[in-house]
């Protein structure tokens, strides 16, 4: 995983760096070889922060352009593969690198399988044979444990105790004491190990991987009517008109200007069904277009589309490291050390105390060392924070770190705002009452439609398309104003119309001759949480509409999933009482507070933290930003297209679906749950083997035999979340 650079000092955080370096580190495969990096490095004078990715074997470094050369010589001192980024070399040489590797694995497995079958049948027969079982070992283990020597001598050299120094030390006492083929075949296996845990690695990079491949590199761009040209999309400008043909994934965000199609957004939003898209639709990179023939305006610049900032957001999302995460790579920096000191005094004790044999305790503490090694327990949490977040990356649902997969699992409330989350976020009419003074029903419409359709306010956009849903004709409005808070006038067929909310039109003295059944009915709508907008004239209200922002369909039953789960949840909103009560009790959640500004918002927060709650805080990620900041995590919802949800939140849903915010936190506590299953396994089966070793039951077979099998248990255990 990754970090920031750990350092306060003054000049880490003001000081502007001159330069920006990359480097592959080929050999960095577990956290000891990323803590030596960070060591080396941190020592540097000029070196500012520092992003290291486990996963992808990379480190980005800030620094002064004097310390170039000490950073690449430190680097190279290491002896971990260290090479500055080049995609295509890097690719070629590693491939190359890996196939090597695993030649050269079988073959040291076949010389150590060779030297234990010539031991166990001719070992003891010959001067010869003893000799020819000792070069077959020592070739076995020249062949499959010359990486493991190699890291082992880097950190014992940089006065660090890690998996591969106890190992290196371990096969080393074997040797020394005669135990050739074991010495051989305990190395070949732990090689072994060491590619299971790296080829798990990449594994759960891969996974986060396919989210670069889902955007194409090049588009047809339109350069004049009927004349096409394909480019790389780092040379389409913006406003640019491109072509997606039937089945090809959109390369850039943009908006349809002609034809008409379904697409398919599950890879950035997780929508389990393609969307219809016609001109004026906004669509994204890395959808794929269905059976239609789409041109597209671009909006925005490949580095900037909705899929490149998911793509950051994921590789970023490895620097907010889980606490658990660093609890581990502590505790394992501790029980290493404490591991070869107890191995030691096994080794040394037991003969000058009670008199025990010698070789026979030395032994004994050998295979201490092999069983204790730590790999499962530090390849335990990255693979299962890692598979963790990917797996939500292919459901729409961004998350910033295993932070924050750690505080999902333990969250016990939810703060909802209403609008866009809840509801849809856009008024609708509902149905309209009143009386028509003598005009028949269409002419009331089109007045009504009229004066509406020259605002811009959301609530007369509900008018408007009501309207143009019923068919309705506008006519010809003139005089017309806005009055900020209360609504609209105009004069139409030479007659002064008034479109306000009922409370101005209370106000104005507009509602008097109004009779009381008709007064009635308002107020039943009024208490369900509808807005009321009066048509009046000069005489007099002519009709009153009724508007509402629609609840999400699927919201009553997302919040009953996270009532089932055990999450408290309350509904903040900044709209009137009315309508937030009406929301809320639709939605069965009892505690509720409407008519707050965002300030007081982060007031509630504020409250239920300092009670002990870990709160979530749900939103559109822009005006309730503040709150989002404040709460224990804060989710963004509906975040495709929107720069300021991702950024604003911990969590993105891509979509509008707050279905997601249960799945969150079910996958949240699944990989918390996973990941202490795989700390309790690891630690569990090296003390079984301890106690076995103690008394002498163990051999080095045995222990490697064990760290292997824990190995591979931890790592597919973790992989699971990769098909939750």
């Amino acid at each position: 995983m990754s970090e920031s650079c750990c350092c306060s000092c003054c000049s880490c955080q003001t000081q502007s760096w001159e330069k920006v370096s990359h480097y592959y580190i080929a050999d960095m495969d577990c956290p000891t070889e990323e803590g030596l990096v960070r060591r080396a490095l941190e020592s540097i004078e000029g070196v500012g922060s520092l992003e290291v990715d486990l996963v992808q074997r990379t480190i980005r470094i800030e620094h002064s352009d004097s310390a170039g050369a000490l950073i690449e010589s430190a680097l190279l001192a290491l002896n971990l593969g260290a090479r500055r980024m080049d995609a295509g070399a890097q690719g070629e040489h590693e491939n190359l690198r890996k196939r090597v590797e695993r030649i050269r694995l079988w073959i040291a497995g076949g010389l150590a399988l060779a030297s234990e079958i010539v031991d166990l049948f001719a070992g003891s027969s010959s001067a010869y044979a003893y000799w020819f079982v000792c070069a077959l070992a020592l070739l076995a283990i020249a062949l499959g444990g010359f990486e493991t020597y190699k890291k082992g001598i880097v950190a014992l050299t940089n006065r660090r105790l890690n998996m591969n120094a106890l190992m290196s030390v371990a096969v080393t006492g074997a040797l020394c004491i005669g135990q050739w083929p074991e010495a051989a075949m305990v190395m070949v296996l732990f090689s072994l190990a060491e590619n299971i845990e790296a080829r798990s690695m990449e594994k759960a990079h891969d996974a986060v991987a396919t989210l670069l491949q889902l955007a194409p590199v090049k588009a047809f761009v339109r350069i004049r009517e009927g004349e096409w040209v394909e480019r790389d999309l780092e040379e389409i400008e913006t406003g640019s008109v491109i072509r997606v043909k039937p089945g090809e994934r959109i390369p850039l965000d943009g908006s349809v200007v002609e034809g008409e199609s379904v697409v398919n957004q599950a890879p950035i939003t997780g929508e389990s069904l393609p969307v219809e898209k016609r001109s004026g639709d906004t669509v994204y990179a890395g959808t794929v277009n269905g059976a239609g023939l789409l041109h597209v305006r671009t909006t925005k610049a490949s580095c900037d589309t909705t899929l490149a900032h998911i793509i950051r957001t994921v590789e970023n999302s490895q620097k907010n490291r889980a606490p658990i995460e660093r609890f581990v790579d502590r505790f394992a920096a501790v029980y290493t050390p404490l591991v070869f000191l107890l191995a030691l005094c096994v080794a040394v004790f037991p003969p000058l105390v009670v008199g025990g044999a010698w070789l026979d305790w030395l032994y004994r503490a050998l295979v201490l060392l092999v069983i204790a090694c730590p790999c499962a327990l530090v390849i335990s949490t990255p693979v299962s924070i890692v598979s963790g977040i990917a797996a939500a990356a292919h459901r729409g649902i961004l998350i910033k770190g295993g932070a924050f997969l750690e505080l999902g699992a333990g969250l016990d409330k939810l703060a909802l705002d209403k609008t866009g989350t809840l509801t849809t976020g856009k008024p609708h009419v509902m149905g309209w009452s009143g009386m028509t003074g003598g005009q028949d029903d269409m002419r009331v419409s089109a007045i009504a439609v009229s004066l509406a359709s020259r605002s811009t306010h959301p609530v007369s956009r509900a008018i408007t398309e009501w309207g143009q849903e019923h068919g309705v004709v506008p006519l010809e409005v003139s005089e017309f104003s806005e009055r900020i808070g209360k609504g609209v006038v105009g004069t139409v067929e030479g007659n002064k119309y008034f479109l306000v909310s009922y409370s101005a039109a209370c106000q104005e003295d507009l509602t008097s001759d109004l009779d009381q059944s008709l007064l009635e009915t308002i107020q039943c709508h009024l208490s369900k949480g509808e807005s009321a907008v009066a048509l009046a004239s000069s005489t007099g209200v002519i009709r009153v509409f009724y508007v509402a922002d629609l609840l999400k369909k699927h919201s009553a039953g997302a919040v009953k999933d996270l009532h089932a789960l055990g999450i408290e949840t309350v509904l903040l909103s900044g709209d009137n009482a009315d309508v937030v009560r009406s929301v809320a009790e639709s939605v069965n959640i009892t505690n509720y507070v409407g008519g707050l500004l965002p300030e007081e918002k982060v007031a509630e927060i504020e409250k239920a933290i300092s009670r002990g709650s870990r709160i979530g805080m749900v939103g559109d990620g822009i005006n309730d930003a503040p709150a989002l900041t404040k709460a224990t995590i804060g989710f963004s919802m509906g975040a495709v297209g929107s720069d300021v949800a991702i950024e604003s939140s911990d969590v993105s849903i891509m979509d509008d679906d707050i279905r997601k915010l249960p799945e969150f936190i079910k996958l949240a506590r699944r990989t918390m749950s996973i990941l202490k299953q795989n700390i309790v396994i690891a630690l569990g089966i090296k003390l079984i083997f301890i106690s076995f070793a103690f008394m002498g039951i163990s051999t080095m077979w045995m222990a490697v035999f064990a760290d292997i099998g824990t190995t591979l248990i931890v790592t597919f255990n973790g992989l699971r979340l990769l098909k939750s």
